[in-house]
């Protein structure tokens, strides 16, 4: 009789689990399908950091491609651009201080990217920002460092040293009887280098990279390099040229403004020289020159997206129609009225609103000869370079 009611009590509790199961089910079915991301106020928010070079370009396109009410998967996208220098970036990427965190960051140059994803790896074992796949990072336009120098000085130099090159411009820097020694007029004083500060701007600590590649005859700088006694010497008699005016943010906007008085000549960004070019030969009766140098360092400017859990896939999804946005055609011949290369192989340097034709006759090329180009220095080289301006230049 015992086994019977317990027999009884099992067989009722298998149908009552059954039942359940069944009536489970049919909740489930007529409830909420699977859960989408969430999206603030029904917009997706796309917000990247921009190098400055490019800032500009990056936020007409972002105006227009707001403008023009892009949407994925039913969601309206919204562009928000904020400049911001690449080693600035880098440094709060690295101690987590990016507030807001980008979407997606364009920094100057690749190179960064892979300090930070490496910064990154230590700590959390993996990179945030990919380089091969659909999210890896794709360079937008292109740019280089090319020597900007007054005709005049040019001139003196060429035929003093035969050629512009980070040797002639260490030998001017030392001349001690000036420009008058090197033989320039006496009024012109002495040799003044033009260069942006290393600490506020990239190109400034690139350029003292494509010094020392050029110092030793290699492209690959290591810490050895530049930690030499003699290569700080000679690096220090250059950088010991530099005008008050120079060692800015924004070089040669001061050397549109302030000519001579910023610097005779200097290894700048060539999209920044670009885009200054019509106020420097407004200002100035001495045209500025342009100079491709043996040891070229590249700006990529790579669109990256942050592959960290505090952007949704769909955000990042967004973010990649921005970029696919800045490499269509219309978008990168635009790239060309603000000094820059497309990375479109599809557009052309030349044509309708490019600097590269407009200004041709003062030594720009559209087509670049055959160069050395510098490898992207580690973290150590920039790290060790950084500290020796700070401890033998910006403190003078």
């Amino acid at each position: 009789m015992k086994s019977r009611i317990i027999f009884f009590v099992i067989v009722g509790l298998a149908v009552i689990i059954v039942i359940g199961g069944l009536i489970w089910s049919q909740v489930g079915k007529s409830g909420p399908g699977p859960l989408t991301p969430e999206v603030q106020d029904d917009v997706l928010e796309v917000y990247v950091v921009s190098a400055l070079p490019i800032a500009d370009w990056v936020q007409e396109a972002a105006n227009r491609f707001n403008a023009e009410q892009h949407t994925l998967e039913g969601y309206p996208i919204h562009v928000t651009v904020a400049p911001m220098d690449g080693l600035t970036a880098k440094g709060r990427y690295e101690r987590e201080e990016m507030d807001p965190l980008p979407t997606a960051w364009i920094p100057d140059s690749r190179y960064l990217v892979e300090l930070v994803n490496a910064a990154y790896k230590e700590r959390l074992g993996r990179d945030v920002f990919l380089t091969d796949g659909e999210y890896r990072a794709r360079p937008l336009v292109i740019s280089l460092l090319a020597w900007g120098i007054y005709d005049s000085r040019a001139q003196v130099l060429e035929d003093r040293f035969g050629e512009i090159s980070w040797h002639t411009i260490h030998d001017a820097a030392i001349a001690p009887g000036g420009w008058a020694e090197l033989g320039g007029q006496p009024e012109w004083g002495y040799f003044k280098l033009a260069i942006s500060n290393p600490r506020k701007n990239i190109s400034g600590l690139a350029a003292m990279v494509a010094a020392a590649g050029e110092y030793y005859g290699k492209t690959n700088i290591t810490v050895e390099d530049v930690t030499d006694p003699e290569f700080q010497a000679w690096l220090g008699e250059i950088m010991s040229s530099m005008s008050d005016l120079s060692g800015g943010t924004y070089t040669v906007n001061d050397l549109a403004l302030f000519g001579y008085t910023t610097g005779d000549a200097g290894q700048l960004l060539e999209s920044d020289l670009l885009v200054n070019m019509q106020g420097i030969q407004t200002r100035w009766a001495d045209p500025l020159r342009i100079v491709y140098p043996e040891y070229v360092t590249w700006f990529d400017f790579p669109f990256t997206v942050w592959m960290g859990p505090e952007t949704s896939a769909l955000e990042k999804n967004a973010a990649l129609e921005f970029q696919k946005y800045l490499l269509g055609e219309e978008v990168q011949a635009q790239a060309l009225a603000y000094g820059l290369r497309p990375a479109n192989p599809n557009v052309p340097v030349t044509g309708e609103g490019s600097l590269f034709d407009q200004w041709a006759d003062q030594g720009v090329m559209g087509v670049i000869p055959r160069t050395t180009a510098m490898r992207s220095p580690d973290r150590e080289v920039l790290q060790a370079l950084l500290r020796w301006f700070d401890l033998n230049v910006a403190g003078r």
